[in-house]
């Protein structure tokens, strides 16, 4: 599963296109549009009063005087105007405001907690009557549901756990409320959900503020519950040339193909297959005491044709070689994995030795040493393709296969450097 956060703005459009009497009143203001020119679409923004507030992923925007209430529609547009296109700081991250979220004000006394959440064994829904920018420090009075893996939500404890929280009055609503909300999470492969606060005013409950992860690579099944949906670079991050070459290949294939630059000058390199794999071959890095020196992080998987994987490859690899060390060591290429289901180890093999003949001199000069580790449908084809072509070019290349613990190449090339810990 790839979690990637959603803007406010969507969670709240698919909340109220799938819930029963859920509002449908948000707009979100982008960079080339003015919240004066959307009246025509939502006639309701020069009908109420406003809330608006930045949506890029990022929260605290009440602690960081990023949230105006109780502004009719001319008070909105300027206070956007003003902030649109400007740099800010939230917590240790400094971002430009470019998207706004706007919304009905809600004036309210009442606040209360909802949240989901996938686990390994389950899901998990927290609730509590005490919502709001202090629910953190009142942990202890949010009450946790299970749900296990294979298992089904349980109406009546959930509505048993609502009696003990919500106000009498509110708690068949909730009760009702949250079920159809878990199985929208469900419906819609949502990796997290949380709403905080909620209130509720005349019967309708209404989400103040929301919080979305969605798994990535369900937008196929997801399709109809998400709409058309975007999913949005994290705030204050932007992309590399080279981190949106690979972003646009992702989006024009139905296999996976993910890059983050994380220190160009850094020595170790990796061209994982699969994303659980890339993060415990990160993990092992870390662990190992060589964080420092991971240079980027990323996955080809979902067996990618043999020209996807070649031009992935080839953008590591020159990132990879346009300088040496600063320090004269070698660099480490790992090409890693686990054992594929049905990825065809020795046709992605194929893209990544064609871009490995490219850059064979690129490699020589600056020093590499390349280690293979790869277990699935045709592995021992595509190992003795990489020990053949380790001969034609001249180059280390070492080849373990599926006999070979996954992250062994790890240890083994931090010891060929002499920095194994």
């Amino acid at each position: 599963m790839a979690r990637k956060g959603i803007r406010e703005y969507d969670a709240k459009r698919i909340l109220a296109k799938a819930l029963a009497d859920q509002p449908a009143q948000v707009a979100l203001v982008s960079p080339e549009g003015r919240l004066t020119s959307m009246v025509g679409d939502h006639p309701w923004l020069k009908d109420h009063r406003l809330v608006v507030k930045p949506d890029q992923l990022f929260g605290k925007r009440g602690k960081h005087g990023l949230i105006a209430v109780d502004l009719d529609l001319a008070a909105a547009d300027a206070w956007i105007e003003k902030r649109a296109g400007t740099e800010v700081t939230v917590g240790s991250i400094t971002g430009t405001l470019t998207h706004f979220l706007v919304e009905p004000y809600r004036p309210h006394e009442m606040e209360y907690y909802a949240a989901m959440r996938t686990t390994m064994e389950g899901d998990r829904i927290y609730l509590s009557a005490k919502g709001g920018v202090d629910v953190e420090e009142n942990w202890d009075q949010v009450t946790t549901l299970e749900i296990p893996v294979g298992s089904d939500l349980d109406r009546a404890a959930l509505r048993s756990r609502a009696a003990d929280l919500f106000a009498n009055e509110h708690v068949e609503l909730m009760a009702r409320w949250v079920a159809d909300l878990y199985d929208l999470f469900v419906q819609g492969h949502f990796a997290y959900l949380e709403i905080n606060p909620l209130t509720i005013v005349n019967g309708v409950v209404h989400p103040l503020d929301t919080v979305a992860k969605v798994d990535d690579t369900a937008e196929f099944e997801a399709r109809d519950v998400w709409g058309d949906l975007e999913f949005p670079t994290p705030f204050g991050r932007s992309f590399s040339p080279e981190e949106q070459h690979i972003a646009d290949l992702d989006a024009r294939t139905g296999a996976s193909l993910k890059l983050s630059i994380l220190n160009p000058d850094g020595i170790i390199w990796t061209m994982v297959a699969g994303g659980g794999a890339s993060v415990i071959y990160a993990d092992t890095i870390s662990d190992l005491g060589h964080g420092h020196e991971l240079a980027n992080y990323g996955e080809y998987s979902g067996n990618p044709n043999r020209e996807m994987t070649h031009q992935y490859a080839v953008t590591i690899l020159d990132l990879m070689t346009r300088n040496k060390d600063p320090k004269g060591r070698k660099k480490v290429l790992l090409i890693g994995g686990g054992i594929a289901n049905f990825t065809d180890v020795a046709k992605t093999f194929t893209g990544i030795i064609e871009a490995l003949r490219e850059y064979a001199s690129k490699l020589r000069r600056i020093g590499v040493e390349i280690y293979v580790r790869r277990g699935g449908p045709n592995y021992k084809t595509g190992l003795k393709l990489m020990r053949a072509l380790g001969d034609e070019l001249d180059l280390p290349i070492h080849v373990y296969g599926p006999e070979t613990h996954m992250t062994h190449i790890v240890t083994l090339s931090l010891q060929h450097m002499g920095g194994a810990q």
